[in-house]
């Protein structure tokens, strides 16, 4: 789970009533109002998205939405670090996953309390928790086992906090403003021509926004699984394309529009494990308990992702990148996966291979070093929002505005104020006047 929401830390500044494209580098960086910006935009993206292989890389920035000091959807990692470490030590009738006093008791004995890197980042505290946990294991002071245990009860503490946090909320209890975004952004997709490939989704994502904006959409789209009462994780469904037939004589076909193929790179929450011979991993909804097969910020995470079905997720991940013709888009992901930046790294070494990037340009780590690089293959854009509005590189941002748009989503606006604006004239007609 990558933090889609970077923070300025070097580079060049961006102007407050604009945005920032960068193209080449600090050579080709472009200040743009939200004037006519926008539009250069969408032509520039418009023209990427035309190349023969497109994929995209959702990171935890999408699923993320602060609105009104609300998180409608799902925080990324700095927000629930700070949950997390601040409710450490609460008093009875706290959350269950809440570290207690001996938690804390056992921390303070190694010289550790959840304080700087541990309150921004979740992953650094599991880090240091396997580690002690691998130290102790292999002790030979039989006082040491209790601990173990004590440091195993941690881990799991964070797991269900994480996994309370990608189950419930806002998005739980009713509020669609997340999941309109992700409805928006498929819709988007409709428009590639049925005669290129279709598009790829990878996401590092666990939640299930995707697959219902797809639902709700009525679009098809393959996720690695087949079947129906019992869905199993089987590689080759990848390979399927989804067609409609034209002329039942000639046995003529042609590709159904706004198919996708979804790729969950860590796992979902509606991913579980049984011991199924060849295929032991099942969607179903709802779980009640952690998913065994997500992939938790730990240590471990890039050895994790090579087990199955990470292999093949991952294999799927590189074979698309490095074809000939290839655009990668990343949104809310700030490059904190280091198993996932070195294929993107690789495939920066073929000629044809595009990188856009949705951040902050002034954003230090990999994205400064993106930057440094001066490459017109590498795409950044981010910045200041409109008025009023989130940053340029935020996800409600980048689908409301910047993403191409098809002739007929004005007669889409046009057609929901309609609906609206009569709505509201039957809400007036139904009020109850002095004179009835």
């Amino acid at each position: 789970m990558a933090d889609g929401a970077s923070t300025a830390a070097g580079g060049a500044p961006h102007a407050d009533s604009g945005f920032t494209l960068v193209r080449s580098g600090d050579h080709g960086t472009q200040q743009l109002d939200w004037d006519k910006g926008p539009e250069h935009v969408r032509k520039a993206l418009g023209e990427a998205l035309g190349a023969r292989n497109v994929a995209f890389l959702l990171g935890a920035g999408c699923s993320s939405m602060m609105k009104d000091g609300t998180e409608r959807g799902i925080a990324t990692m700095a927000p629930l670090a700070a949950e997390f470490c601040g409710a450490a030590g609460a008093a009875a009738g706290g959350p269950a996953w809440a570290l207690d006093a001996s938690d804390l008791s056992c921390l303070a004995g190694h010289g550790l309390t959840l304080a700087g890197d541990y309150t921004r980042n979740l992953e650094r505290l599991m880090e240091t928790l396997h580690a002690l946990r691998f130290v102790l294991s292999r002790s030979d002071d039989a006082g040491d086992v209790d601990e173990v245990a004590t440091i195993d009860g941690m881990i799991a503490k964070i797991q269900a906090f994480l996994w309370e946090r990608c189950t419930a909320g806002a998005f739980a209890s009713g509020d669609d403003q997340v999941l309109g975004l992700y409805e928006s952004f498929y819709r988007r997709l409709v428009l590639r021509d049925r005669s290129l490939p279709r598009p790829w989704i990878f996401t590092t994502n666990y939640d299930l926004f995707s697959e219902r904006a797809m639902d709700r959409l009525g679009l098809p789209y393959a996720n690695g699984f087949s079947g129906v009462v019992e869905r199993r994780f089987n590689p080759a469904t990848f390979r399927y394309a989804l067609a409609e037939q034209l002329d039942i004589s000639n046995r003529k076909w042609s590709a159904v529009d706004g198919f996708v193929y979804l790729c969950k790179l860590h796992g979902s929450i509606s991913w579980t494990e049984d011991d199924h011979g060849l295929f032991p991993i099942r969607e179903t909804w709802p779980q009640t308990a952690p998913s065994k097969v997500m992939i938790f910020p730990t240590p471990a995470k890039q050895n994790s992702s090579l087990g199955s079905p990470y292999s093949d997720l991952f294999r799927e991940f590189q074979s698309r990148i490095v074809r000939e013709q290839s655009v990668l888009i990343t949104m809310g992901y700030a490059f904190g996966d280091e198993h996932l930046n070195n294929i993107i790294y690789q495939a920066l070494t073929i000629p044809t291979f595009r990188l856009i990037v949705f951040a902050d340009p002034g954003s230090g780590g990999d994205i400064a070093k993106l930057r440094a690089l001066a490459d017109p293959r590498i795409w950044i854009i981010g910045g200041s929002g409109p008025p009023d509005g989130a940053p340029a590189h935020y996800f409600s941002t980048i689908v409301e505005h910047l993403l191409p748009r098809r002739p007929s989503d004005r007669i889409d606006d046009a057609v929901k104020l309609v609906l609206q604006t009569m709505a509201a004239g039957s809400a007036a007609a139904a009020v109850p006047t002095d004179d009835d």
